[in-house]
């Protein structure tokens, strides 16, 4: 067996892709055992406190606590959306903790928007005769999305029906409620 060390491999001029073997391979191994930026962009974002809800709404998960956002590609201050700036298939994830302090709530749902269009949701129904007063429930949310890698954006929402009209709470801080997502490859 032999030994290439070097500092970097690069393509001949005027070539676009690097081949890393050939016929006679079929596994290549790197140090670690991964590629390193294959999983990025990547980002998490949390709800850092309680967000009241309105019954009949769509209201969106104001995610303001970057846990992790690798390319800068999350805003948590504005319109807290994810636009990847890489083109691929995303792993998307969610979850909103709902609570029902009063117990009147009927059904809490949570949404993932792309581009401003529902693309995927869960409910969580409340059955009346059991549910007591402060409890509620966490509603997850796992995708794989297509992502443009230049216009295509991602967002988090909640919906609440109750039976009085009412408001319920997204739970925030310690990660209760959190959105994120990570590319998975082309």
């Amino acid at each position: 067996m032999s030994k290439l060390e070097t500092n970097t491999i690069d393509t001949i001029s005027g070539t676009t892709n690097l081949t890393i073997g050939s016929t006679n391979s079929s596994t290549v191994t790197f140090e670690s055992g991964s590629c390193t930026n294959h999983s990025y962009p990547a980002f998490e974002a949390a709800l850092s406190a309680n967000q009241s809800i309105n019954d009949n709404a769509t209201d969106k998960v104001l995610a303001n606590t970057e846990i992790l956002d690798t390319d800068n590609c999350y805003d948590n201050s504005s319109n807290y959306r994810f636009t990847p700036n890489k083109a691929g298939k995303y792993f998307v994830y969610a979850r909103v903790l709902i609570d029902d302090e009063a117990g009147k709530m009927r059904q809490a749902i949570c949404l993932l928007f792309k581009n401003g269009s529902e693309l995927v949701r869960a409910n969580l129904n409340f059955d009346e005769s059991s549910s007591a007063e402060g409890e509620g429930g966490s509603i997850t949310i796992n995708t794989i999305v297509d992502m443009n890698g230049s216009s295509d954006y991602l967002e988090l929402f909640a919906e609440l029906d109750s039976n009085d009209g009412g408001s319920a709470n997204v739970q925030g801080g310690n990660r209760k409620s959190a959105f994120g997502a990570f590319r998975l490859g082309a």
